[in-house]
């Protein structure tokens, strides 16, 4: 209960980027001016995203795995039919690692080098980096929870029930920042 509660305010505090986003973006184009001021490399965001809603999927598969009491691989690691919460949550670690990499890589060598889009350079390179950075931060919190979380399978003697709750709880959070992403991947990415 406790976790859709915080997943609650979380939704709040990104309705208020989404909001600030528009109110933004209508008084800018209001004054004429192009928006967004530089080309977005939509290609990476593309595929930045769909590794992103990968990872939703490899997360639940953990969740599976967990609550039929599987930690670790029955079978060959090229066997996934047969891999445990570890194999899954690596999985999702790696895509969610890949994705925060992917758009810093946006970030730094496309919209600050060659396009010299900063937090200050105008109101949108503000509201971009707010709306996407603050995501970006959320995606590396839930890498650490992973983390976390792959540690204390390490840690246990044998799978608890404290396991299965702290793994559906980090799923939860997973699919929350992954439906955001959804949400202003089309905002920023494709209506802009």
């Amino acid at each position: 209960m406790g976790t859709i509660v915080w997943l609650s305010s979380e939704l709040m505090f990104f309705a208020a980027l989404f909001a600030m986003y528009f109110t933004v973006r209508s008084v800018d184009k209001g004054f004429g001016e192009r928006w967004p001021p530089v080309k977005l490399d939509i290609p990476l965001a593309t595929a930045n995203t769909l590794v992103l809603l990968a990872s939703s999927v490899t997360c639940q598969m953990g969740v599976f795995a967990i609550e039929r009491g599987q930690v670790r691989r029955a079978a060959s690691i090229f066997n996934p039919a047969r891999w445990g919460l570890r194999e899954w949550y690596v999985l999702t670690f790696l895509m969610g690692l890949y994705f925060d990499c992917g758009q810093g890589y946006e970030y730094l060598f496309d919209l600050i080098r060659r396009q010299h889009l900063t937090l200050s350079s105008s109101n949108y390179g503000s509201v971009f980096y707010l709306t996407t950075g603050f995501h970006g931060l959320h995606v590396a919190g839930g890498l650490v929870a992973f983390l976390f979380l792959l540690g204390r399978t390490f840690a246990a003697k044998k799978v608890t029930h404290e396991q299965q709750v702290s793994a559906i709880v980090v799923s939860y959070y997973w699919h929350f920042v992954d439906v955001v992403w959804i949400g202003l991947f089309f905002t920023i990415y494709i209506i802009h």
